[in-house]
């Protein structure tokens, strides 16, 4: 079943006067549980697409579906509740708050949610357990090493079950080692049967992923399978 699909998707900005077009007519389908890696030059469009994808933007024309209902056409307010209910988000520079420890970074989208303040911890504490901070949960960001800290994003990006994660670079401040270690928990949450899309510049990085789509010029040159 495809989770996501666009059909002759367009974005067009304007700087001043002049009119750029990011996107030129995106034909993409992916399918549910699929693990798919989106490559490109800098301002090929690909985080453009991710921005789309995540329901952050909106397309100048064209449509996009998620899980079967068109979405392309919603207002910002119905793109914020698709947003925190299916989808999560990891970024290169983490996005943690400083000022909250661990445990409430990973918190933070359950405060929608409903749930007590009992079950909000016990539900971060479960998955920052299932990253491997169950140690660090009283620790601030600064008081943690990039790889902990892209844990931690992990964590809070997975906390409500979102059907789809999107990363973007999200080893690209990472030493080798520790960003090999962020993979194998993409990996894992691929092999849950998590839909998982990541922009990334790195070749070897990309190749993990089942299928890369490669954007230049606002436009998808291919979608080959992952070595």
């Amino acid at each position: 079943m495809e989770i996501i699909k666009t059909q002759s998707l367009i974005k067009d900005y304007l700087l001043g006067k002049v009119r750029v077009r990011a996107l030129a007519g995106i034909e993409l389908s992916i399918i549910n549980g699929e693990f798919v890696a989106i490559m490109g030059p800098s301002g090929s469009g690909k985080s453009t697409l991710m921005h789309i994808i995540g329901c952050l933007d909106s397309p100048s024309a064209g449509e996009y579906y998620l899980d079967g209902d068109l979405v392309s056409k919603l207002p910002k307010s119905a793109l914020a509740g698709i947003r925190n209910r299916k989808i999560g988000f990891v970024f290169q520079s983490f996005n943690l708050l400083p000022h909250l420890n661990v445990l409430k970074n990973v918190e933070l989208p359950l405060m929608y949610s409903g749930l007590s303040a009992r079950k909000r911890k016990e539900q971060a504490s479960r998955i920052l357990d299932s990253v491997g901070l169950s140690d660090r949960l009283k620790h601030r960001p600064n008081e943690l090493s990039g790889g902990q800290r892209q844990r931690v994003a992990i964590a809070r990006a997975i906390v409500n079950n979102p059907s789809i994660l999107l990363a973007d670079e999200p080893t690209g401040n990472l030493d080798s080692g520790a960003g090999g270690d962020i993979l194998e928990i993409f990996n894992d949450l691929h092999k849950a049967g998590n839909t998982v899309i990541m922009v990334t510049h790195d070749r070897a990085v990309a190749e993990r992923a089942d299928r890369i789509i490669e954007i230049r010029d606002g436009m998808i040159h291919n979608g080959d399978l992952a070595d």
